[in-house]
């Protein structure tokens, strides 16, 4: 069975931003989320660029460092990067890792403190 299809469709109806990159920090994925949030600074267009230059050399610095954590053990899978008062959410940095526990890349995950505010099981059939 082709289980990639799945877990693609997971990531893009994800209303969370994810942005995937490899070991060399170029972006090689964006959600539909993401691609809008950061639209402003050329949302598909960051594909192919590095994640490192849509951040200050500090923030650079501290992605840099993560990523070596989480090549010094295949334990270090996720760290807590920050937290975004303004909108009330959580930013991680998550260790990508293949088959065999290979470090093959990294992404970023939001997640929101905020209370569902949608009703109960709210559709139409």
């Amino acid at each position: 069975m082709e289980i990639s299809k799945y877990f693609k469709s997971i990531i893009e109806q994800d209303r969370c931003a994810v942005v995937i990159c490899n070991l060399e920090n170029e972006i090689i994925y964006m959600n539909p989320t993401a691609i809008a949030r950061y639209q402003k600074w050329g949302g598909a267009a960051l594909i192919g660029k590095s994640l490192l230059d849509c951040h200050n050399p500090n923030s650079s610095k501290m992605i840099k460092k993560v990523v070596l954590w989480f090549a010094k053990s295949k334990e270090n899978n996720i760290v807590y990067t920050s937290y975004n008062e303004k909108e009330n959410k959580d930013v991680y940095m998550v260790a990508l890792r293949d088959e065999d526990g290979t470090l093959i890349g990294y992404y970023e995950k939001h997640e929101y403190r905020n209370a569902e505010t949608a009703k109960l099981y709210d559709f139409d059939i």
